[in-house]
C-alpha cells in the first residue's frame, strides 16, 4: 500500500527544498525548465518590465518568488505582476495571496499542473489574468477576468502566430505571438 504524504504551506516553507519546486495541492513538484523556457520567461518579464517603467504607479512585475496561495498550495509563477496597491514591500520573503497577473510557461514537468490545480487555484484566489505560454504550440492560452466584479475567468483567447498579446490592464503593451516564440 503507498501513502503519499501531502505538506501543508507552512510545512513546505520551513524545510529546504532545492530550488525549482513548488507546493501544489500539498505535493512537492520539481520544475525542470529547459533553455527555450528560460528564453521565454526573460523575454516576458523584459517586456513587462520595461511597461512597468515606463510611467509612475505602475505597479510590481517580477519572476520566481513564493507565492502562498492556500494552505496547500505555494506556487511560484515563472511572471508576475501586481498592481500598485498590492505592491509587497521591501524585503519581503514570500507573498500572501495570488499576483493579479501570473504567466506560466510550459515545462515538461509542470505543464499538467498548471492547466489543471494551479489554473483552478488562481482562478479561485482571484488573479484578475494568466497567461499559459505553450512553446510547443507556439500559443498563448489567456485567461482573463471581464471586470474586477467577475468571479471566474469570464474570458479566454488562444493567441497564436500573427496575433498580439494584449491586455486591458497594461494599456499600450503589445507581445507580438511570433516574436515571443523566436527565442
Amino acid at each position: 500500500m503507498s501513502v503519499t504524504i501531502r505538506l501543508s504551506a507552512e510545512d513546505y516553507l520551513s524545510r529546504d527544498f532545492p530550488p525549482r519546486t513548488q507546493l501544489i495541492g500539498g505535493e512537492v513538484v520539481v520544475n525542470d525548465p529547459v533553455l527555450r523556457h528560460q528564453r521565454i520567461t526573460v523575454y516576458v518579464i523584459r517586456r513587462l518590465a520595461d511597461w512597468v517603467d515606463g510611467a509612475p504607479a505602475r505597479g510590481e512585475a517580477g519572476i520566481g518568488s513564493d507565492w502562498v496561495v492556500t494552505d496547500r498550495d505555494v506556487f511560484v509563477p515563472d511572471v508576475w505582476w501586481l498592481r500598485e496597491d498590492r505592491r509587497p514591500v521591501r524585503d519581503a520573503a514570500r507573498v500572501i495571496g495570488v499576483p493579479d497577473l501570473a504567466v506560466e510557461v510550459r515545462s515538461p514537468s509542470t505543464w499538467r499542473y498548471d492547466l489543471g490545480p494551479k489554473r483552478a487555484a488562481y482562478e479561485q484566489a482571484g488573479t484578475v489574468e494568466l497567461w499559459l505560454v505553450d512553446a510547443e504550440s507556439q500559443t498563448v492560452i489567456v485567461n482573463r477576468r471581464s471586470s474586477p466584479e467577475a468571479d471566474h475567468f469570464d474570458v479566454l483567447l488562444e493567441l497564436g502566430g500573427g496575433d498580439t498579446l494584449a491586455s486591458p490592464l497594461f494599456p499600450g503593451l503589445g507581445i507580438e505571438i511570433n516574436e515571443l516564440f523566436d527565442r
